[in-house]
């Protein structure tokens, strides 16, 4: 049984290899769901794809019923409501093999994510018997109206009112919505808008209610996904449709997008996988200077990236994944505040969420782009499915909101666990600054710590060493600017990335240790071996820029000495990854 712990006390606290969640800890049932949508993926969307990706009417929608058929989009519903009642752990083990085709994941995420979790989460008893079996077998297809022309990142400045009827029983909106998924084609929209221009709430809004779509965006990517602006023109909205408490959408918003990023992990995870699966088939049949492509090490070392990065995404997601279910023990739809435990449980983990979120993200535009390289001119065909999902894969970095706007929240919302008392953060991260105010002079004691530093586990090291310079670096900017650090944009930017690597590296890290002690024979060891190392060179140079805009006595002495580590032979053990992948022709740990 794992155990309760706080958000964001990785950084001040030390796990052993059996307190998180892995990939490899999934259930039977949970791989039963994944055999199952990956059958019907083959059955249904594969043969499908071009038609999705030309907007032939009715195709999109027609296979997500027949995925509803199969209860592929009820999986979290409560039974009786005519969904499937299971866990949060499913809903992304589902995400992660829905993710072949943006397009597509694109209809079918929108729906059973955000399209249908307000509902769930803050509608009250008599909305959900209405809307939720609709929403469960598909009667009806759902999207989330947030974004506005000019109101993105900064939801809160939505300009789209709701104004009270004379006679009480309706709310008239007025306004626009943008970059809607799902806009064209869904039935019922979870909208906000300011009740009086002021009051910012959510309203389950119907299409017959007089919502009007507008055209379908040209996009970059995600082209077979609908994706369009709504508008609302004194459309009627019954006060009994008011979603939540009037004033409180926020609460809804932010919620909403937390399980949203953690939902991103997964849905970039099977994405990539994909794309390296493809990569390795084509590096074996292409032939440059007489001999297959895969033999050449600079091919090599990209598909070997590419798997550490998968690893090192997979690794953090089903940790995070973990994390929420450790709060959600003994949870039950029958009980009365069941939504306000699912909802602070993943709250918990907001950190975690946006790190997934931001890792991910970023993780899957290498691979992607890497698959375009590997490809070469090929790459750059629209035949090629490399192509493809290159432009789907950019996406991500904006959606849930982008990932500037998750960075700055990272370092922002474990300070304000601090100042709640939630996270002694700054106390661990003050002793660190105050180590590093002291004297270090070359001495015989000094250098002694120094040998013992370096003749211990290099790996365990490392990522404690990683996690004391983030406290370090966010003490020193705590010192420098107490008041006004939510200003210093590029300072927490530098400081989210060392907690994100930080993150990615103990994940990585005590997963592999997790499989060496049950004896299976993986290359987990090697995949962690390259990352860290990688890792803290990237978390050094954060580090810099952050002490050097904030400095402090001692203070890069001390960075180089955390930082410093005992090199390991990473061309080998990138070709001895390629060649695992190569004989697999797949993602494989």
């Amino acid at each position: 049984m794992l155990p309760i712990i706080s958000g964001g006390a990785f950084l001040i606290e030390d796990r052993a290899p059996e307190e998180i969640f892995t990939a490899e800890d999934l259930s039977q049932e949970h791989l039963a769901i994944a055999r199952t949508v990956d059958e019907f993926w083959a059955a249904e969307v594969e043969p499908h794809r071009e038609a999705i990706q030309h907007h032939e009417p009715g195709v999109a929608r027609s296979i997500v019923r027949k995925a509803a058929d199969l209860g592929l989009t009820a999986i979290m519903i409560p039974e009786r409501f005519g969904g499937m009642e299971l866990d949060i752990t499913a809903m992304m083990v589902a995400a992660e093999h829905f993710a072949g085709d943006a397009s597509w994941s694109g209809w079918h995420s929108a729906h059973v994510g955000i399209g249908t979790l307000p509902l769930l989460f803050f509608g009250n008893e008599q909305q959900k018997r209405k809307y939720l079996p609709k929403l469960a077998n598909l009667e009806m297809l759902a999207a989330y109206a947030l974004t506005e022309p000019h109101a993105g990142s900064d939801a809160l400045a939505a300009r789209t009112r709701a104004d009270l009827s004379p006679d009480g029983t309706h709310y008239i909106l007025n306004g626009q919505k943008m970059w809607i998924t799902n806009g064209g084609a869904a039935d019922l929209f979870t909208v906000f808008a300011k009740v009086g221009g002021e009051k910012f709430t959510a309203f389950l809004v119907e299409r017959s209610f007089g919502v009007k779509s507008g055209a379908e965006e040209q996009k970059m990517g995600i082209k077979g996904n609908s994706t369009t602006a709504l508008y609302f023109d004194n459309v009627p909205v019954p006060v009994e449709n008011v979603l939540g408490e009037i004033g409180r959408g926020h609460i809804i918003a932010f919620n909403i997008l937390n399980l949203g990023r953690l939902k991103l992990g997964p849905g970039t995870l099977g994405g990539a996988k994909k794309v390296l699966a493809t990569c390795l088939k084509y590096a074996k049949d292409r032939k440059a200077f007489g001999s297959p492509i895969a033999e050449f090490g600079a091919i090599q070392h990209k598909l070997a990236e590419m798997a550490i990065r998968i690893y090192a995404a997979e690794s953090m997601i089903w940790r995070s994944v973990g994390l929420v279910e450790s709060r959600l023990r003994g949870f039950s739809w029958d009980h009365p505040t069941a939504s306000q435990t699912m909802l602070k449980a993943v709250e918990e983990f907001a950190t975690e969420c946006s790190m997934v979120k931001v890792y991910c993200s970023e993780m899957l535009d290498y691979v992607v782009d890497e698959g375009v390289q590997i490809h070469g001119g090929y790459g750059f065909h629209q035949d090629y499915a490399v192509e493809r999902a290159y432009r789907d894969s950019r996406i991500n970095r904006i959606f849930e909101g982008t990932n500037e706007i998750n960075r700055l929240l990272i370092p922002g919302m474990l300070l304000k666990r601090d100042a709640r008392g939630q996270l002694a953060l700054l106390s661990a991260g003050d002793s660190v600054l105050q180590e590093a105010t002291d004297d270090y002079d070359a001495d015989e004691e000094s250098q002694a710590r120094d040998d013992e530093n370096r003749s211990s586990v290099p790996l365990d090291r490392l990522v404690g060493n990683a996690k004391r310079i983030a406290l370090l670096s966010l003490a020193a900017a705590h010192r420098k600017y107490p008041s006004n650090l939510d200003k210093q944009q590029e300072i927490l930017i530098h400081i989210a990335d060392m907690m994100i690597e930080a993150y990615a590296m103990e994940s990585a890290l005590l997963r592999s240790r997790k499989l060496a002690g049950q004896a299976k024979q993986t290359g987990a060891g090697d995949l962690a071996a390259v990352l860290l190392r990688d890792a803290m060179g990237r978390i050094e140079i954060a580090a810099r820029n952050v002490l050097a805009a904030a400095p402090s006595p001692g203070a890069f002495e001390l960075l180089r000495r955390m930082a410093s580590y005992e090199p390991a032979d990473a061309i080998e053990l990138r070709r001895g990854i390629a060649r695992r992948l190569l004989q697999a022709e797949r993602y494989i740990v």
